[in-house]
């Protein structure tokens, strides 16, 4: 059985260690732990790997977050994968730092990169793991907090917090979203 695993950032040197790019970070950090490399593949740079019987094809769109949706349907169309087994990992305003939320569908929450996917696939019901990166920025200042690395705080803990992703991961591709959302949730 296979599983998209889509995580959202901005390509680029630039934006690399942002916090918009904790998509990247986390299949950065799941392509490591299934010895795994990136290569440049169309729209998108790819890895796969084998866990469990379960094979998870990593990507991670070239294009700019608010045109990920094309990457995620040429690469459900490429390899077969239906919407229920895609997941797509973005950063969250509204989620306190490192905490992260698994749903199996929803709105785009105001995201672009969300929001662009929805459009392209033509549908919400698709599962998707927000990753938590804090709102604390003044007001106005949104796309200065998305686009600004992580302060040395949030360093010290973020290793531990993009296991916990990776982890559920894994769990979205071996026992399902609900598991995955039972078990990860609350942490």
């Amino acid at each position: 059985m296979k599983y998209l695993i889509v995580g959202l950032g901005n390509p680029g040197p630039e934006y690399a260690e942002t916090r918009h790019n904790i998509g990247f970070q986390v299949l950065d950090h799941l392509a490591d732990r299934g010895e795994a490399r990136f290569a440049p593949a169309r729209y998108a740079d790819r890895a796969e790997f084998r866990h469990k019987g379960r094979t998870f094809i990593l990507i991670k769109p070239g294009t700019f977050m608010n045109l990920s949706g094309k990457a995620v349907r040429y690469w459900m169309e490429q390899e077969n994968i239906p919407a229920d087994r895609v997941l797509v990992i973005t950063d969250d305003l509204a989620i306190p730092f490192g905490a992260i939320r698994i749903r199996a569908k929803g709105g785009a929450g105001g995201h672009n990169g969300l929001t662009h996917i929805i459009e392209v696939m033509g549908t919400e019901e698709f599962p998707r793991l927000r990753f938590g990166i804090g709102s604390d920025f003044p007001k106005g200042r949104q796309s200065d907090h998305v686009l600004s690395p992580w302060n040395e705080e949030e360093r010290k803990t973020l290793p531990e917090r993009i296991e916990l992703a990776a982890k559920a991961v894994l769990q979205f591709g071996l026992l399902g979203v609900s598991a995955a959302m039972n078990n990860f949730n609350k942490r």
